[in-house]
């Protein structure tokens, strides 16, 4: 497949402080790329070099086999992580006005329809929610239909059932061709969307891989996690059980789905008591964690009005 995106060894500083490390990466032709990463990990900082409105200190960068500055406007659609809009457009004068900065642009209407905001696009933009703005915001990047779509954290501020409506049409996108480019906290929307992701901390690019090779590889064991009330984890360690607690929760270790009714019935016999038991799988959460040693704070959700 055709190499949409090139970085090669991308370094950026602001006032001393690293924001991109010597960060190198490609992306194909169709393929969605999700950078991974808390706030302050440089995301925003790599998204603004691809679309020429950052340099470099060090490094190279092409899009469409240009440089940034030099790639045509009308094949590039971008959604900043801060986009403020005048208030006092409506959400249909807002998306119209960015369809006539193209020669080419799909018709309003349609792209309206696509973010399901056609039925509130005659309100004020300062009178929608935060959702309902990231939508509009989300029209205004596709209208001038690109080949690359740029999205620094394209679902914040937006309930679920919304995320799921953006997250289907960038699946559709990524389907006719379009190559998708974004960042994301937002670990179910990673794994939901993309072909491969990048793990970037403080700068530096720790691992690129797909979902579930990564998961596979560094996401550790599936495992039971029991909020308990009383007891001794270590009766149940005696058991065979690998376990580990940290205050009230209990975390046994290597159990798959044919094993918690055995584990539970250890934990009654141990003389542990609980509140509640929780299954889980490893993650791309638990990726990032164990191979950079952060955590980070869950995406804000506003329900739509």
């Amino acid at each position: 497949m055709e190499e949409v995106l090139a970085v090669e060894r991308a370094t950026k500083r602001y006032d001393g402080v690293r924001a991109l490390d010597g960060v190198s990466l490609s992306v194909r032709s169709g393929e969605v790329f999700s950078l991974i990463g808390p706030n302050g990990a440089g995301k925003t900082t790599l998204v603004r070099a691809l679309t020429g409105t950052t340099d470099l200190d060090s490094g190279g960068i092409s899009v469409l086999g240009e440089d940034p500055t030099e790639t045509a406007r009308s094949r590039i659609g971008l959604l900043p992580q801060e986009f403020s809009p005048p208030a006092r457009l409506t959400g249909r004068e807002l998306v119209r006005y960015y369809a006539g900065l193209y020669d080419e642009a799909r018709p309003v209407e349609e792209v309206l329809n696509e973010v399901g905001m056609v039925h509130d696009a005659d309100r004020w933009y300062e009178r929608l929610s935060g959702g309902q703005r990231r939508r509009l915001c989300v029209a205004s990047a596709l209208v001038n239909d690109p080949d690359v779509l740029f999205l620094d954290e394209p679902t914040t501020a937006i309930d679920p059932a919304g995320k799921r409506d953006l997250w289907r049409l960038l699946e559709g996108l990524a389907a006719d061709g379009t190559t998708v480019f974004l960042t994301t906290h937002d670990m179910a929307e990673a794994e939901r969307l993309s072909d491969r992701v990048g793990l970037l901390a403080e700068g530096d690019l720790v691992e690129v891989g797909a979902p579930s090779e990564l998961i596979a590889e560094h996401g550790g064991e599936n495992r039971l996690v029991v909020e308990t009330t009383d007891g001794d984890p270590d009766t149940l360690a005696a058991r065979g059980y690998r376990v580990s607690r940290e205050g009230r929760t209990l975390t046994v270790h290597g159990i798959d789905t044919r094993d918690i009714g055995p584990a539970v019935d250890a934990l009654d016999a141990a003389g542990i008591g609980y509140e509640s038991l929780t299954w889980t799988q490893p993650t791309l959460e638990d990726v990032y964690i164990e191979l950079t040693g952060e955590r980070f704070e869950r995406p804000v959700v506003e329900a739509d009005a």
